[in-house]
């Protein structure tokens, strides 16, 4: 499995003890506005894979230093990210990779273990350890909270907190509807029935009251994959059984 050791740079004084570093995972080439102004303020951004695209990653890189892992929809233009990085950050060793069942020995000495993939907030003590999952910031699915993480560093303690932000499903004020009242077949179903009669995103999203994000990340799907059926489009999108 390829890695990368990382060391931040020592916490400058000027800073004070407190610093804050951003915590995200699975945006999957979508940096809402909201993610944007959260992480505005800190002074590293940790990415737990499934980015999805270089523009997402170029995006995150012009509001603060980014170290990432590479997920499982981060292909040939993600070759140079690792699959799991070890870093230090004020005393504490962090471990990180997308998939939690493929943690390595080297999370052993860590203090910090943050994993993505799910989609589901998680945050737990085990055998000395920290475990953080910021969940997804990306395009809104079936029902999923939106989430990410800070984590607030205080190198004059030797301590940390981590801060669970959920974020507005849709800041643009488009409409809302309760999918996890949906059936999601039924949905995808509507979504690319409208493509095949040429309908475009704005136009579906507009007849139906669908999440704009949602029904933009089911069309990309739709037209990548040649030949894809419905379930195979909910599959891609990790929500099948919701």
């Amino acid at each position: 499995m390829e890695s990368m050791d990382f060391r931040a740079p020592d916490a400058k004084a000027a800073n004070g003890p407190l610093h804050k570093i951003g915590v995200i995972s699975d945006t999957h080439g979508t940096i809402r506005p909201e993610v944007i102004k959260r992480l505005a303020p800190v002074e590293l951004i940790l990415h737990g894979g499934d980015i999805a695209g270089q523009k997402a990653l170029d995006q995150l890189k012009q509001i603060a230093n980014v170290v990432a892992v590479r997920g499982n929809c981060d292909k040939e233009w993600a070759s140079d990210i690792p699959q799991e990085v070890s870093l230090e950050l004020y005393g504490k060793r962090i471990y990180m990779i997308h998939n939690k069942k493929q943690i390595s020995k080297k999370a052993n000495d860590a203090d910090i273990i943050i994993y993505g993939h799910s989609h589901k907030y998680e945050e737990k003590k085990a055998d000395g350890k920290f475990y953080l999952n910021p969940g997804s910031c990306g395009p809104r699915r079936f029902g999923a909270p939106l989430t990410m993480a800070i984590l607030e560093f205080d190198s004059e303690r030797g301590v940390f907190r981590a801060e669970k932000i959920e974020l507005a499903a849709d800041p643009a004020g488009r409409p809302r509807p309760d999918f996890s009242a949906r059936d999601p077949h039924r949905t995808a179903e509507t979504v690319i029935r409208d493509l095949k009669r040429g309908r475009t995103v704005d136009q579906i999203v507009k007849a139906h009251g669908f999440d704009y994000a949602l029904t933009e990340q089911i069309c990309q799907i739709y037209y990548t994959h040649p030949g894809i059926d419905v379930q195979g489009v909910l599959n891609r999108m990790e929500i099948a059984g919701l």
